[in-house]
């Protein structure tokens, strides 16, 4: 019998070209969560704003900001790894979730709009 196993080592090097990152980016990824997390929690808890409208539209930009967060420091995805090809992907991914976002409010917004109730005197003309 032979002591080799059926290790290819192909499957070797498909993990040595990228790196997964270093405990000082983790570290910084985390205190930044953190950060991003707090504020928010701040905002509401202490009623720092008096309008809502503005502590959502806060709220929303600092979770878009952790949003990046996470992806540069817990996903590694940037310019450089597999060639640009995750940032394209997530640009076109995001491209298509704008437009069936988008998309599903116009027809909500026109379909509201074209069943309004109708008033007494479009109902006496309506067949």
């Amino acid at each position: 019998m032979s002591t080799e196993t059926n290790h290819h080592p192909a499957h070797e090097a498909a993990h040595d070209a990228h790196g997964h990152g270093s405990m000082r980016d983790y570290v910084i990824g985390f205190v930044l969560s953190v950060i991003l997390t707090v504020i928010p929690f701040w905002l509401v808890m202490g009623e720092v704003i008096e309008s809502r409208v503005w502590t959502v539209a806060l709220i929303m930009v600092f979770g878009a900001i952790q949003i990046v967060v996470h992806m540069i420091y817990f996903l590694h995805m940037n310019r450089k790894s597999e060639g640009g090809w995750i940032l394209m992907s997530l640009l076109f991914t995001g491209i298509i979730i704008v437009i069936a976002l988008v998309g599903s409010l116009w027809v909500m917004y026109h379909l509201n709009y074209n069943m309004m109730p109708m008033s007494p005197e479009q109902m006496r003309v309506a067949p």
